[in-house]
């Protein structure tokens, strides 16, 4: 038996006990005096333990027991009495019965919530260790932008001393997410994706990958966001492109100089039977000798031409495809012990090139001076931009030894090359594709390679900025 049965029979029985008590007390003491409420107290204990027809039932018997051995009143006395004393007993056994039933569902009540706050507890905590333990950033921001709560993959992403990126504004790390609509007047819920800049604290740039949703909540709308580093990728990507471009132009002039060493065993073939034959004018080998030098004469002087592309070159924004070259060369100079020094003014007009092949192009200065640096005493390496309204300078320069002869320096395949000898081949061909120029300055300490691209006037969207803010958009040549 289950021990609130248990109770419930032991309290049944305590008040069977005491009805009798007090009947027989009612019934022995012979004085002109009521016992009827001493009932009460066997009312209450029923009341906790049976159902309202057996209260009401008890409340009966006591009420007769009680006109039975109370004194002899009139019939117009006893009987009101007698419907009294039914009800205040059935009344106080009814009572009871509902402060016990309202306490034993109070009982249950707090029981299921403390079960419940319990299970709540249990749930945050595993999700707390879930957050903390992520490798994965992750943020929580309010309708002000400012940064609610951070794990501490977020802090080491962005440089954050621990527990101090509460308070602060996600403007500051991803200029991007910042500006998603998700406070004030009632927006449509996000839940998506996005690829864009980030900035770590200390002005550091890196390439974000933001999975991030809206939601509301009782105290407003609440941001969340995943944050994961993917300048590695962009890395790879890049010197991966670099790598495929320089080894299929190899290719290419491989299969030029396979031409070219035809037409040598050709001319040697000739020249013999000249030799041999003594007679030189009016000699169709000699006259198919000198068909042959020309053609040598061509094909060594072929150059890399400008590509035909499908899509002119556009005018880009110069700034997004400068972080996408810190993105990629700051931590391996980090790694290699290279200072890396960067000197870009505040507005820059856009420019005339091809984003990717510019990307390439200052990739493979970067990594010439990386490895003219291995064995340097002072590992530096500067990039200055400079704009002077005809067109937009990109100086790299290293503290490197320099380079010695510059005579042959943009020619392929350069003996004592440490790649393939195509590198600065190919990228003063892809400046020169979209109209500029690659140069070596020998006046510059070190070695110092300079980029000269074209200013471009403004696109159809800024010139429609332009004219929405009032202001006349200037075409620069």
């Amino acid at each position: 038996m289950r021990l609130p049965q248990l109770q419930g029979g032991v309290r049944a029985a305590v008040a069977a006990i005491l009805v009798l008590a007090v009947a027989l007390i009612d019934w022995q003491v012979d004085l002109p005096l009521a016992f009827g409420f001493l009932y009460l107290g066997p009312m209450l204990l029923v009341g906790t333990v049976w159902s309202r027809w057996r209260i009401l039932a008890t409340a009966g018997v006591c009420t007769l027991l009680s006109h039975v051995f109370a004194p002899t009143y009139p019939l117009n006395v006893s009987l009101p009495e007698a419907f009294l004393v039914f009800i205040a007993l059935a009344g106080t056994g009814l009572f009871a019965f509902e402060i016990s039933r309202t306490r034993a569902r109070e009982l249950e009540t707090l029981h299921q919530v403390e079960s419940e706050v319990a299970a709540r507890r249990s749930a945050e905590e595993q999700l707390e260790f879930l957050i903390e333990s992520s490798p994965v950033a992750i943020l929580t921001m309010g309708a002000d932008c400012l940064v609610l709560r951070a794990n501490q993959a977020a802090h080491k992403l962005f440089g954050v001393p621990a527990a101090a990126f509460s308070g602060k504004s996600i403007r500051r790390f991803l200029p991007a997410l910042g500006r998603v609509p998700f406070g004030g007047a009632p927006q449509p819920a996000f839940r998506t994706e996005m690829q864009c800049r980030g900035l770590r604290a200390n002005g550091e740039v890196f390439l974000a990958d933001v999975f991030f949703s809206t939601y509301q909540t009782a105290i407003g709308p609440r941001l969340a966001a995943l944050v994961v580093d993917a300048s590695e990728q962009l890395r790879e990507r890049e010197e991966s492109g670099l790598e495929q471009l320089l080894a299929g132009s190899r290719v290419l002039v491989g299969a030029v100089s396979h031409e070219i060493r035809n037409v040598c065993g050709a001319i040697a073939v000739i020249y013999e039977n000249l030799v041999r034959s003594g007679a030189l004018r009016a000699d169709r080998d000699f006259e198919a000798l000198g068909s042959l030098v020309e053609t040598l004469t061509r094909i060594a002087s072929v150059e890399l031409k400008q590509s035909r592309r499908a899509d002119p070159v556009a005018g880009i924004d110069l700034f997004e495809t400068l972080d996408e070259m810190r993105i990629v060369l700051d931590p391996y100079c980090r790694d290699a012990g290279i200072d890396v020094h960067w000197q870009v003014p505040e507005e820059l007009p856009p420019v005339w090139a091809d984003r990717h092949s510019l990307l390439q192009v200052l990739l493979n200065l970067t990594k010439n001076s990386e490895r003219a640096l291995d064995n340097a005493a002072d590992k530096r390496i500067d990039i200055d931009v400079s704009a002077n309204g005809q067109a937009v300078l990109l100086r790299v320069t290293d503290s490197g030894p320099g380079i010695g002869a510059t005579e042959k320096l943009f020619q392929p395949f350069q003996h004592g090359a440490q790649s393939t000898g195509l590198g600065l081949f190919l990228s003063r061909a892809f400046v020169r594709s979209f109209h500029g120029e690659l140069r070596h300055d020998p006046n510059v300490p070190g070695c110092s390679f300079v980029v000269e691209l074209a200013v471009a006037g403004p696109s159809e969207r800024e010139s429609s900025r332009m004219a929405e803010h009032g202001t006349n958009p200037v075409t620069t040549a």
